[in-house]
């Protein structure tokens, strides 16, 4: 590796100062990659400032209808939370079932959702639970936020504090994992509130996506079969030494009628 300045940030407030100081800043969260990017060196910040001694940003909590996680809350917390398990179970069910036991206890869930990296899990919770992201200076719905490959609409020194979840009257989440990384190669989270529906799909695109197709079929009749003869187009998705396009179309059909029946298990 390289020298850089370390900084243990004490507030949020001091981050924001201190990203404007530097010259080519980076935030360490997890670090899950972060890290592995750095010793590669395909990133050479002057500046690594860390957040993980800011208590602002940990921690769970339910208001109403609405679950709150802050930024810096590590994936192992989310997943064994008495809190979540209550209020949105499948998305305790997604938080444990990212990468391995090291990386849900460094990992934490505002570094996932700002990496938007195109196989992890917690874009494809958040696009189907209809998650807002709440920055240092504004919310942000998760229709808006991931734009891309490692792309959201975070603009240049905003920090992400925390991730607000509406609670649904149902959930599901599937994924089919690789075997080595745990990323997920097509994972769905399904949710229906009311007579709303949302399918959020990660791993399969460039970027977290929505299936209106699926949704729509949904609100109708909540059940495995309304999608089954669903077809996602396989020329808007990833193709790679994992999965081709194709077979990555035919996952979201199947992951969604799983996470289907997950909901009303």
């Amino acid at each position: 590796m390289y020298s850089f300045e370390y900084i243990r940030a004490q507030s949020v407030a001091d981050v924001s100062q201190k990203l404007q100081e530097a010259d080519d800043p980076k935030i360490l969260a997890g670090g899950m990659t972060l890290i592995p990017t750095l010793k590669q060196r395909l990133a050479q910040p002057s500046v690594l400032i860390d957040l993980g001694k800011i208590a602002d940003l940990k921690g769970i909590s339910v208001s109403g209808k609405t679950l709150t996680i802050k930024a810096m809350t590590r994936h192992f917390d989310v997943a064994t939370s008495p809190e979540v398990k209550k209020a949105i179970p499948a998305l305790a069910v997604l938080a444990g079932g990212i990468g391995d036991p090291s990386v849900r206890h460094r990992g934490t869930i505002g570094g996932s959702t700002a990496n938007s990296d195109p196989a992890a899990d917690y874009p494809g919770g958040i696009m189907g639970l209809g998650a807002t992201i709440e920055t240092d200076k504004r919310k942000i719905l998760a229709d808006d936020f991931f734009t891309g490959l490692f792309e959201t609409a975070l603009e240049p020194g905003e920090i992400i504090v925390a991730v607000h979840f509406p609670i649904p009257d149902k959930a599901g989440y599937i994924k089919f994992a690789h075997l080595a990384s745990g990323y997920a190669t097509c994972g769905v989270m399904v949710s229906k509130t009311g007579d709303k529906v949302r399918v959020g799909v990660t791993g399969a695109g460039p970027c977290a996506f929505r299936v209106p197709e699926m949704e729509a079929a949904l609100a109708k009749s909540f059940t495995p079969d309304a999608i089954a003869n669903i077809k996602y187009p396989a020329d808007e998705l990833l193709s790679d030494m994992h999965a081709s396009a194709e077979y990555r179309a035919h996952l979201v059909t199947v992951m969604a009628k799983r996470a289907v029946a997950a909901a009303l298990a």
